[in-house]
């Protein structure tokens, strides 16, 4: 039986839809990437998964309990970390994580032990007495951690575990799960592909509301192997540039990179049309009066993909290569 299992679930506010019948599943001991833009519906999902907010329709199991009916059961098996984490600053650390493990039931004879393993793993050992309000962000967020680990649940659920740390936190949280890979499932949300890249080999994407692909990064890498991205710089403006190469037939996806005053674009192509993209859209800047310079050429990369899954018009698609 899958750790997860998601059929059909909408969730409606009103006349807006956050999440339109999405289904997926993940395997006990999977890591998975729940990737989107801002507003694609990731945090609301992942609300429902964890009994914090109820669907408007479909249905969902988590570590084989329905989070709709078995909300309870659903908490003792899921460990939760919002992207805000909502801690008591007043508290110290121990004693907050005594609080919590009381109340997740995790048996006084064990409690000792079990958030030591928690503080040890998420290494806030040495804050185990400062007050929480104290603490830096991301000491804070590794209590938040140690709060979800706490009771050693079979499903650990992560909405964007890593916003705001600096890049040495990043690499911490990112250890850890690598470290409790294979003990409990994990489902984390994040909008960062090298992060995932480095965690997991299985992603599921979602834009609007819904599944725009699920499957694994080797598939990912398959499926953009045949593009190349193109970065050039010119003389006009972003938009009627945009403009210009968006409407040359061999070009997939293009976005503007401008930082300063100099444009800067980069569109996606087949390799095979390389030659032939370059010729139209030099000829397009040409005709409108602006140049094609500083071209360089690499190959296309899966945030590439992302990239075009997520503002593009691309339809939903499973990669389980």
């Amino acid at each position: 039986m899958p750790a997860i299992e998601v059929h059909d679930l909408t969730k409606r506010y009103g006349a807006r839809t956050a999440v339109d019948t999405i289904s997926f599943t993940v395997d006990e001991g999977e890591i998975v990437g729940f990737l989107g833009p801002n507003g694609a519906g990731k945090t609301t999902t992942l609300r429902v998964l964890t009994s914090f907010q109820p669907a408007s329709s479909g249905s969902a199991r988590v570590a084989g309990y329905d989070v709709f009916s078995q909300g309870v059961q659903v908490r003792e098996n899921t460990g939760y970390l919002p992207e805000s984490t909502p801690l008591y600053t007043e508290m110290r650390v121990f004693k907050y994580l005594w609080y919590r493990a009381t109340l997740k039931g995790v048996a006084r004879r064990e409690r000792r032990a079990f958030i030591e393993s928690a503080m040890e793993r998420c290494d806030i050992v040495d804050v185990r007495d400062r007050i929480i309000g104290h603490l830096s962000k991301g000491y804070r967020q590794r209590v938040g951690l140690a709060d979800a680990l706490v009771h050693r649940p079979r499903v650990l659920i992560l909405d964007e575990p890593t916003a705001g740390l600096d890049p040495n936190q990043v690499r911490d949280v990112r250890d850890l799960i690598k470290e409790i890979a294979g003990e409990t499932t994990i489902l984390f949300s994040t909008h960062t592909i090298p992060w995932v890249e480095q965690v997991c080999e299985r992603v599921i994407v979602i834009n609007r509301g819904r599944i725009a692909l699920d499957g694994t990064l080797s598939g990912m890498r398959e499926r953009v192997a045949p593009w190349a991205r193109v970065e050039f710089r010119t003389s006009m403006d972003a938009r009627p540039a945009l403009d210009v190469v968006h409407a040359a037939p061999s070009v997939i996806f293009a976005e503007n990179l401008t930082v300063g005053e100099r444009t800067m674009l980069r569109y996606l192509t087949e390799k095979s049309n390389l030659a032939r993209s370059r010729e139209l859209v030099a000829a397009g800047l040409a005709s409108s009066g602006g140049t094609m310079e500083d071209v360089k050429v690499v190959d296309a990369v899966v945030e590439d993909l992302f990239t075009k899954l997520t503002r593009g018009s691309e339809q939903a698609v499973e990669v389980r290569a």
